[in-house]
Parts: structure tokens; C-alpha cells; sequence
């Protein structure tokens, strides 16, 4: 579509700016060789794109895998070794947690 429509722009382009040239008339020469270089120049630079894409970069994500599974453990509630609490002014066991 893109060469399409550059291609009926230059036409366009070339056919509104031809008339014939005069001998004595070298301002009008020298401007359709220059319209002449122009043109070709868009025409040339659209044509010399490249016509290929780059594919989308790849996402991958992988799960990484655990370096050791520890096997679970049994844990319980029990009493610990009494300790002196001095709000109180008493002896108390405190619960402690005990995993095996």
C-alpha cells in the first residue's frame, strides 16, 4: 500500500511539473533535472527499506526448581523451664514450641 501511494505521488508529481523545454529556458531545465533528482530520490528511499521484522522477543518463564526439600516436621506446645517473673513475683512456666 505504502509503494502504491508513493509511486502515484511521484506520478502526480512528475506530470503536473512537465512541459516542454525551451532552448533559451535553461532556469526550467535545470529545476526538472532538479524535480527529476528529487522524485527519484523519495522514490528510491522507499523502495530501499527493508522488508523484513524482527519476531517478537520469547518470554519464558520457568518454575525453578527447589534446591532441598526439608521434610515437614511434627512441632507441639509444652511447658518450659520455670523462669522468675518479677511483675508477678512468681515462678512461671512459660509455653514454648518444640519441632522435631
Amino acid at each position: 500500500m505504502k509503494r502504491k501511494m508513493t509511486a502515484a505521488i511521484a506520478l502526480v508529481a512528475v506530470l503536473a511539473t512537465a512541459h516542454p523545454a525551451l532552448a533559451g529556458d535553461g532556469a526550467a531545465v535545470a529545476a526538472g533535472a532538479l524535480g527529476g533528482l528529487a522524485v527519484g530520490a523519495i522514490i528510491g528511499s522507499s523502495a530501499a527499506q527493508p522488508r523484513y521484522y524482527a519476531p517478537p522477543p520469547m518470554v519464558v518463564y520457568e518454575e525453578p526448581e527447589p534446591l532441598y526439600n526439608e521434610p515437614p516436621t511434627a512441632c507441639y506446645w509444652t511447658s518450659g523451664e520455670p523462669v522468675w517473673d518479677a511483675y508477678r513475683g512468681a515462678w512461671v512456666r512459660p509455653r514454648v514450641q518444640v519441632c522435631d
